[in-house]
């Protein structure tokens, strides 16, 4: 009997009591997995969450089977199974592994032993949603819908809400609007209300619009702001009121109340301009509206504050559509309005800053420094007031004023960037580039890549010496805008600057291609050409110089320049002649016929001929000048010497460029000039005397070249 009780122990020990402990120990394993997947989604980790997930999944499988092993399937844990399903579910959705989810999801939604399991298909319907599939997410959403009953008035209207909303991505705003409608009779709330006014706006429907927004105005807004601004005498309730203006209950009703004044204003502005036949008129119905409404379940004096203040700023909102629309009087007018009132508050003051700023461009500078210090005194944290404060003085030129003003901006709001701007100009302006230089660099941290931003600190390093970072501020500017031709253009400076002459080629062709009509880039390039030899591909930004500027004889000049040392002498004896019918006292066109005398004749070009007796004449006259002139007391002039290397030289002073053909005349001439001919009464005329002869020669060597009785005329 003894041997048989221990058998009987033995077993019921193995059996019964070791599967048990087994399974508590996978229990406890699992939900600590579970804990762990939780955890490492929050923070970030999908990856780990997810291989969590599927660890405590696995491990609840081997306990069902060690359960059904050993006959405990009566005491399985139906609670940690749906857990595992479902936290597994949520892992695959969360690494946007959507058909894994919906099967997870599926799987839980078969096992009727848990209730309310179908609710299981809302979130099968938000997998559809983010897989693009609007009608099967819309069949979930209603299969959920028919499983929650109608004591759960909120999940009922959320699960509508999204219905609604997926009509609105499919395009059918009617049964959208059905949707929403059901909302706003049930439980109205403020983003259904603005959804329902652009669900009829699309359907272009003007008369269930009024009445959508007045629908809008009627949901209560449930917050009671004068309780905040109560006084007591009472110490204690003075420290109570002090600590709840700041606790959570506070944000959260700051939140719906910014939720509400977006979403009313926003459907304001959409309503006001489809409703009546101009957007004033629409306006005004909009404003008549918000001051004439009564909300259920609210206190009058809150309705009064709230909607007051909402139909003063759609009223600003509306002297900004009147501006942008070119009615500036009716502007003016609107905003004048709220000036006259005297009012200490926010919108006010807002009006206030919009006058004069209008002020400030139309160039009344009064008006808008009044209307400014208006701005300021209706609120004192009005940041933009300051600035224009500080516009006005820097105005005016009071730029330490200025400066101060926009230092009070800053320190009523350390993130206007018109401010520190504005500041970083003032010092710039001042000579201080150091200080301008922190001020962008601080906006530059704000407003990241901002291209006024980067080039002021561009500007700024090129000032202070620093080229090479002047230049990366620019390459970076050229990131974000890379077809500004004048960003170009000074990269191309710099890089010439710096002797590269390639890279600054490439840049001033770059400048040269968005914008061809830069006389700066045109010149440059063509000088470039001309100095690489390449005259013939200056001749094309020449020619595009003389086109900008007809009225500029250098420009044809130059192309003329560039025909000749590319050796079409033929053609720039054409543009010369043309220069000539254009410009007849100008000398350097006919100054090259003269010097180049052998070549046009091999060229069988009599125009020489005519060119040089008008050179002679035109010579001729400014000399006689030029004696009259050494004639007047205290002139001087050198003896046996004319002008004329001086003519030969007259264009360059600034219209030509070291290189050019002009520089090769003062040898012809000073070999002419080596041998004077005396005439004229003993007068000293070297210079014409000699340009006679030059012609009288060319004259004879054309005559021998073209007529065959020259022997016998001599």
């Amino acid at each position: 009997m003894i041997l048989l009780y221990d058998s009987l122990q033995f077993y019921f020990t193995i059996v019964c009591f070791r599967p048990k402990k087994r399974i508590k120990q996978l229990e406890k394993q699992i939900q600590m997995l579970i804990d762990e997947s939780c955890v490492a989604k929050s923070h970030g980790d999908l990856k780990i969450a997810l291989d969590k997930a599927k660890d405590a999944c696995q491990k609840e499988r081997s306990m069902v089977r060690l359960q059904e092993q050993t006959g405990m399937m009566n005491n399985r844990n139906e609670d940690l199974s749906f857990s595992t399903l479902l936290n597994l579910a949520n892992q695959y959705e969360a690494n946007e592994m959507y058909s894994e989810a919906l099967s997870a999801y599926q799987s839980i939604t078969r096992n009727r032993m848990l209730p309310n399991i179908k609710r299981f298909k809302v979130n099968m319907g938000n997998i559809y949603l983010k897989m693009g599939q609007y009608p099967k997410a819309i069949k979930q959403y209603q299969m959920a819908l028919d499983h929650v009953p109608d004591i759960y008035k909120s999940l009922r209207i959320k699960i509508t809400h999204n219905i609604g909303l997926l009509f609105v991505k499919m395009g059918q705003y009617q049964d959208a609007c059905t949707s929403f409608e059901y909302i706003m009779q049930e439980k109205p709330n403020f983003k259904t209300g603005l959804h329902l006014v652009l669900c009829y706006n699309a359907l272009d429907d003007h008369e269930n619009m009024r009445r959508a927004f007045q629908l809008l105005l009627e949901v209560p807004v449930d917050i009671d702001e004068e309780k905040y601004s109560a006084n007591s005498d009472d110490p204690v309730y003075s420290l109570l009121l002090e600590a709840i203006k700041t606790d959570s209950l506070r944000k959260m009703e700051k939140l719906v109340k910014e939720e509400a004044e977006h979403c009313i204003l926003t459907a304001a502005r959409v309503v006001a301009p489809a409703i009546a036949s101009s957007p004033s008129e629409g306006f005004d119905w909009c404003i008549q509206a918000l001051r004439t409404v009564t909300p259920m379940q609210q206190s009058v004096s809150s309705v009064s504050s709230f909607h007051s203040e909402l139909a003063d700023e759609l009223e600003v909102h509306k002297a900004a559509v009147q501006l942008k629309s070119g009615d500036l009087q009716a502007s003016v007018s609107t905003l004048q309005a709220f000036a006259k009132r005297g009012e200490i508050g926010r919108v006010s003051s807002i009006a206030c800053t919009n006058l004069a700023f209008i002020y400030f461009l139309q160039g009344d500078i009064d008006q808008a420094e009044k209307y400014a210090d208006l701005a300021r005194r209706a609120d004192t944290y009005n940041a933009a007031a300051f600035v224009n404060l500080g516009n006005c003085a820097f105005s005016r030129g009071d730029v330490d004023r200025a400066k101060e003003l926009y230092i009070c901006s800053l320190e009523s709001d350390a993130s206007c960037v018109e401010a520190l701007y504005n500041l970083g100009l003032a010092h710039k302006n001042q000579g201080n580039h150091e200080d301008a230089l922190d001020c962008f660099l601080k906006l530059n941290a704000i407003v990241k890549h901002h291209p006024e931003v980067l080039y002021m600190l561009a500007y700024l390093h090129e000032l202070l010496g620093d080229k090479d970072q002047a230049n990366e501020w620019y390459l970076l500017l050229l990131g974000i805008v890379p077809s500004d031709p004048s960003i170009l253009q000074k990269v191309g400076q710099l890089y010439e600057n710096d002797g590269e002459r390639q890279l600054a080629h490439q840049y001033h062709v770059d400048s040269h291609r968005y914008f061809p009509s830069n006389l700066e880039v045109i010149d440059w390039l063509g000088s470039y050409y001309v100095s690489m030899q390449l005259p013939e591909k200056a001749i094309a930004y020449f020619e595009r110089a003389a086109l900008l500027r007809p009225e500029e004889v250098k420009w044809q000049l130059m192309v003329a320049s560039c025909y000749r040392r590319s050796g079409s002498y033929q053609q720039a004896l054409q543009l010369y002649r043309q220069i000539h019918q254009r410009f007849p006292d100008n000398v350097e066109c006919k100054d090259w016929v003269l010097n180049n005398i052998d070549k046009i004749i091999d060229l069988g070009l009599k125009e020489a001929v005519e060119y040089a007796l008008e050179l002679k004449k035109v010579e001729k006259a400014k000399d006689v000048r030029e004696r009259i002139g050494s004639s007047r007391p205290g002139s001087w002039r050198s003896n046996g010497r004319s002008s004329r290397v001086g003519t030969a030289y007259l264009e360059n002073d600034g219209n030509t460029r070291p290189g050019s053909y002009r520089n090769t005349t003062q040898s012809r001439y000073s070999a002419r000039e080596a041998s004077p001919l005396v005439g004229s009464g003993g007068k000293n005329t070297d210079c014409i005397s000699s340009k006679f002869c030059i012609t009288l020669k060319l004259a004879i060597k054309i005559l021998k070249d073209h007529c065959s009785l020259l022997q016998f005329l001599l």
